[in-house]
């Protein structure tokens, strides 16, 4: 199968063919979050908080499982590179199998561990009581939330990121209108919320799995080989995914401890965070699909010159985003509803939030760049070591009694060792390895 991807204009398309879908839906997920966070907001206190830390657990939980999709992708377009169409097909419904089966563990493992891990995080009292109820109910949408990875992985390596954008906006919009029925109209409170989030993420699943077995008329029966060699294959993935997430754990951890306000102020700049940070990596997503797909039919010069593009691209994008959270900065508070201390303290992070999205930009676009060239190892390693790096920062604000910009610099101080690593590795040439 020849390649399309060209420099120049060409070059430019091509990245913006796979970019813009994946960026609508990329961002359904945060979507979901924040639109369960502005609904939420509505409610009394500690409604918000209990919000952002079951999302939290719920983060970490779905964020170790990031590689059905990641790896999916970029195994999937290396054989579409090489001209492998059924090949590429089986190993999606590998991905499914997989998906579906780390899903039902999950709840298995984690609904009796639920009121020990809100704990763990800081929660007390009513706090840790509604973030439970939220938790417990979420946890029964996690098969279907990790078998939308998995498709939207298959989709994306046979280059479709159109699809994906459909089924996005359609479970998106179908969650809006749940929550505010639930929450607002029926009166559930903080469990409606979950309810509505876990009945859209459910017909998302089943969307998919009607276009795999329907469309591409997938084989259903599941291959025990390429099950255990699509798990294996995602090891060093979930290492890279449970460094990061536990970072991003500890931050709310820190966050929690310093009160109520804090917590509500850092789960809105999280959300938003979340939400320009998906944006950049709709860029990452086409570096997956490129990259395996380029180094999947042999193409090593064209590999490096859509890598420097992208990186171009998402530098300039982070730049843009950063600017124009500047100028709603004024604006977010009042969309959350926030009281006035939990205001003061988000228009100082918003400061952070915006100009560490350039940063971001070369961030996600490297990191996608080298999870589609199949350099998963360096990928764990390089991020534990910036996991390590974040440490000392994130004990200072401890010690020093730092409130939550002093926090959020630390997670730039984080970003910026990500950006180091993953830097150095992509000037190299081992990542370059070539054929299905």
């Amino acid at each position: 199968m020849p390649l399309t991807l060209r420099v120049g204009s060409d070059h430019d398309r091509q990245i913006l063919r796979l970019a813009v879908p994946a960026f609508g839906a990329l961002v359904a997920e945060p979507l979901f979050l924040l639109t369960d966070t502005v609904i939420v907001g509505r409610l009394p206190a500690p409604a918000l908080g209990a919000l952002g830390v079951a999302s939290t657990v719920l983060s970490v939980l779905v964020g170790l499982c990031i590689f059905l999709a990641y790896g999916t992708t970029a195994a999937v377009a290396r054989q579409v590179g090489a001209g492998n169409t059924r090949q590429a097909i089986r190993q999606g419904v590998d991905g499914l199998w997989l998906a579906a089966g780390v899903g039902l563990a999950i709840i298995a493992v984690v609904w009796p561990l639920a009121p020990w891990l809100v704990h763990l995080i800081g929660a007390e009292g009513e706090l840790a009581r509604q973030a439970v109820t939220y938790l417990r109910i979420s946890l029964l949408g996690v098969p279907s939330m990790l078998l939308v990875l998995a498709g939207t992985g298959v989709l994306r390596g046979m280059q479709d990121a159109t699809t994906p954008l459909l089924v996005s906006v359609g479970a998106f919009a179908l969650n809006a209108v749940l929550n505010a029925a639930f929450v607002l109209g029926l009166g559930w409170g903080i469990a409606g919320s979950a309810w509505g989030t876990v009945l859209a993420q459910s017909l998302a699943a089943a969307v998919y799995l009607a276009l795999m077995f329907g469309r591409h008329r997938a084989p259903l029966r599941p291959d025990l080989a390429g099950i255990r060699s699509a798990g294996s294959a995602g090891v060093a993935l979930v290492i890279r995914a449970l460094c990061l997430q536990a970072v991003l754990a500890v931050a709310t951890a820190l966050a929690t401890r310093m009160g109520e306000g804090q917590i509500e102020a850092h789960t809105i700049a999280a959300r938003i965070w979340t939400l320009l940070g998906f944006a950049l990596d709709a860029i990452a997503i086409a570096g997956q699909s490129i990259t395996g797909r380029a180094l999947g039919g042999g193409d090593v010069e064209e590999t490096r010159e859509a890598t420097r593009r992208m990186v171009t691209w998402g530098v300039g994008s982070g730049v843009v985003l950063g600017l124009l959270l500047l100028a709603a900065r004024p604006f977010v508070p009042g969309l959350f509803d926030a009281e006035p201390a939990v205001a003061r303290e988000l228009l100082d992070l918003l400061w952070l939030v915006a100009i560490l999205q350039p940063v971001g930009g070369a961030v996600f676009v490297l990191d996608g760049v080298l999870i589609g060239a199949g350099d998963q190892r360096y990928l764990a390693w390089a991020q534990l070591w910036t996991a390590l790096a974040y440490l000392p920062a994130a004990l200072l604000v401890v010690v020093t009694g730092g409130g939550l910009v002093a926090l959020w610099l630390a997670l730039g101080v984080w970003l910026t060792a990500r950006l180091i690593a993953l830097g150095s590795r992509a000037r190299g040439s081992a990542w370059l390895v070539t054929g299905a």
